[in-house]
């Protein structure tokens, strides 16, 4: 099964350590982009630790003040149509938290 997760909130949903998938995405969106920033110890998230690939919205990071020098390199930055893709070409099935 292909599951990306919609994650919303800064706080890191708990649900995350027990999904599995065979491919497995994380969609940073809303305040979730939160967790795409690097922080100023050099410490990432401890979300961007999961084994999954990680795309950030850019319509709202750039409404949070992120550049791309602010962020983990290991956050795809997408846009609506990059999520649309996603949608339809890339995951089976969804889940916000």
């Amino acid at each position: 099964m292909k599951l990306a997760v919609f994650v919303n909130q800064y706080d890191e949903p708990a649900i995350l350590d027990r999904l599995k998938a065979d491919k497995f995405g994380i969609i940073l969106v809303q305040n979730g982009v939160y967790h795409a920033a690097v922080k100023q110890n050099g410490q990432s998230s401890a979300i961007l630790s999961k084994d999954a690939e990680f795309y950030a919205l850019q319509e709202d990071l750039e409404s949070r003040g992120f550049g791309s020098a602010e962020l983990d390199p290991k956050v795809k930055v997408i846009n609506y149509e990059g999520l649309v893709d996603l949608i339809f070409n890339d995951y089976e099935k969804f889940l916000w938290l």
